[in-house]
């Protein structure tokens, strides 16, 4: 994500950004004269309206890379004012992305995202756009400015609509506008925004992003969501160089369209008041730094290096981790729509990935550069499928797949403090792919709303992958064999009892009563640690769980680990398996020496949750 002064404000941003100026409805995306009824811009089928919104998925998305490279490949100290503007502008093209499938959403599409259509080789033209225009993975200098003034490139008064070939964004969302209101006068606005509202983003789910998500339930909110494109990308009325907010990392001044912030970077001074696209920017003066810019390789190729070597590791690391978005993003848009903050948060990796590679020499003083491949699912090995299960993102939450029923669990103890056993609390509602807190820092425990990415979490895993069986300690009583592996031990303290630890209590076991007592307490272990056989090397006896995960509260309020049971596998972000078990606890205080296994860290910290009523909350 950009590196801005203002990167640790972004719901500020957020909010700033959608206190608009303006709430007219020009239908300035609606071209003038003849030209505007030409048959090449009509698009009056509702499969090809769909068609055609997923395309602008694809355009839309399709700018990320190159405005990546560019921002990455920026000093932010040598150039800040370079940074901030595109930095902003990558913020706003996600959003365009966010708003792009809310449309297609909304009249019955499923966005795809994670496909090999998405990352084709660079230089690559805009999906169905003009195929003179080349995108290219390139540092910021002058090709990259003269690519993005081309790219967001205002459409000139009464240009016809174009929906396929087309010069100008603008003029390809003439085409969907045309198409919209084609539609809704011919079936009605009923049965065109036929999808499920459920699907739609909204500012909830785009916390740590700029600007105003829209979400879309008819035509009017359709038309808002084209018009905030168009507007950021090339100015208000295809006349002005404003976008009718106000510019929000300087509040004072109003927000320049896309197009005119680059041009204020080619010629080294600001818009101001009163300036026009003729009069040209007459403000202040900007710098840009050339000798501040890594200068990396144009047009990368993972064949440009061999594999093993330390460039081609680095950017197959760093396309693991972008397809790894695409993947979160199509989830968000097709049910789970707050994972949106885990896909913006996960790309806060591709920033340390990206200027990693950027200071590694290439060839004829060049660095290299990430090359934006894609990687298939079945190689990504976590991504695959529909089972249930639970992913560690790197330096992330947890994504649970498949609809794992979530619950809420309180360790339940005596007068004296003693374990008793958990009470099961309601459970809690979730999407069918949901995100838990690994960092322990998000505002919306137990689930996950990006703050990791904010504090720069670190969730390398420590654990190790050695069998249970290989770890356990035995010790033998009279009909029971109790199993034990002291590194699962989260401290729970169900294996202490009142008066005797079970290891003190197994020379009684002749007494079918301590033994029964042993049984339940080890039955209420959690983590696992404990378990037992009726005889050494006999069957592991285990309880009757069910496949869940259960957000663990202990004595005082203390928060504890989450308790995955039934047998759910978990996948380490490297996609090795941890070995699947009835029972496991993976760390959520963030600050376990086992992880992503609880260590009980919790309780030596006073790991807590925020005050009732917050806890539960999605943001």
């Amino acid at each position: 994500m950009p590196d801005t002064p203002a990167q640790d404000h972004l719901e500020a941003v957020e909010s700033a950004a959608s206190d608009n100026r303006g709430n007219t409805r020009m239908n300035y995306l609606e071209p003038q004269g003849p030209a505007a009824s030409g048959p090449q811009a009509r698009i009056d089928t509702l499969d090809s309206l769909r068609e055609h919104l997923q395309w602008a998925i694809e355009l839309e998305h399709a700018t990320l890379p190159p405005y990546l490279c560019a921002l990455y490949s920026l000093d932010p100290e040598r150039n800040p004012e370079a940074v901030e503007v595109v930095g902003s502008v990558f913020i706003e093209e996600m959003l365009h992305l966010a708003l792009a499938a809310n449309l297609l959403n909304a009249v019955g599409g499923h966005p795809r995202l994670d496909t090999p259509q998405m990352l084709p080789p660079h230089p690559r033209p805009l999906p169905h756009g003009d195929r003179s225009l080349e995108l290219s993975l390139v540092p910021f200098g002058a090709e990259a400015l003269e690519m993005f003034l081309r790219i967001e490139q205002p459409a000139p008064p009464g240009a016809a609509a174009e929906g396929d070939g087309y010069e100008t964004i603008g003029q390809f969302y003439a085409a969907i506008e045309q198409g919209l209101r084609l539609l809704c006068d011919r079936l009605g606005e009923r049965a065109v925004f036929c999808g499920d509202p459920a699907r739609q983003v909204n500012a909830g789910h785009f916390g740590h992003t700029a600007g105003r998500l829209i979400a879309v339930d008819g035509l009017d909110s359709a038309l808002a969501a084209l018009e905030k494109i168009v507007e950021q990308g090339e100015g208000i009325a295809r006349g002005e160089v404003w976008d009718g907010d106000q510019d929000v990392f300087h509040p004072e001044r109003d927000e320049v369209a896309h197009y005119y912030r680059f041009q204020e970077l080619k010629l080294g001074r600001r818009y101001r008041r009163g300036d026009t696209p003729q009069t040209g920017p007459t403000g202040e003066a900007i710098s840009v730094d050339l000798a501040g810019v890594r200068p990396m390789r144009r047009n990368p190729r993972p064949a440009d290096h061999a594999p093993g070597s330390a460039i081609h590791t680095a950017q197959d690391e760093f396309n693991h981790t972008y397809c790894a978005v695409l993947h979160l993003l199509e989830q968000a848009f097709n049910g789970s729509p707050k994972l949106l903050a885990v896909a913006t948060g996960t790309m806060y990796a591709l920033k340390a990935q990206a200027q990693a590679l950027m200071r590694m020499p290439d060839e004829d003083g060049t660095t290299a550069g990430p090359t934006f491949e894609y990687v298939a699912p079945e190689l990504r090995r976590w991504s695959a499928g529909d089972r249930q299960r639970i992913v560690v993102l790197r330096d992330g939450p947890y994504v649970v797949y498949g609809g794992v029923p979530l619950r809420r669990k309180r360790k339940i103890v005596s007068s004296e403090a003693d374990a008793l056993t958990w009470q099961t609390g309601e459970p809690l509602e979730t999407e069918d792919t949901y995100a838990l807190c690994r960092c322990g820092h998000s505002g919306s425990k137990p689930f996950c709303d990006g703050t990791h990415a904010l504090i720069g979490f670190d969730g390398t895993e420590t654990a190790g992958v050695r069998p249970y069986k290989e770890l356990q300690h035995v010790h033998d009583g009279a009909g029971i064999s109790a199993q034990r592996v002291g590194e699962l031990c989260i401290h729970a303290a169900f294996c202490i009892g009142r008066t005797r630890p079970i290891a003190a209590m197994l020379a009684d076991t002749g007494d079918s009563d301590v033994r029964s007592n042993i049984m339940g307490r080890i039955d209420h272990c959690p983590s696992g640690s404990y378990s037992y056989a009726l005889e050494r090397g006999g069957d592991t006896i285990e309880p009757d769980l069910p496949q869940a995960v259960s957000v663990l509260e202990e004595e005082h309020g203390l928060a504890s680990a989450l308790w995955v049971t039934g047998g759910v596998p978990v996948l380490r972000a490297d996609g090795r398996p941890l070995e699947t078990r009835n029972r496991m606890t993976l760390c959520r205080c963030g600050r376990s020496g086992n992880r992503p296994l609880c260590d009980g860290t919790h309780r030596e910290i006073g790991f807590r949750e925020e005050a009732p009523g917050h806890a539960d909350g999605h943001r």
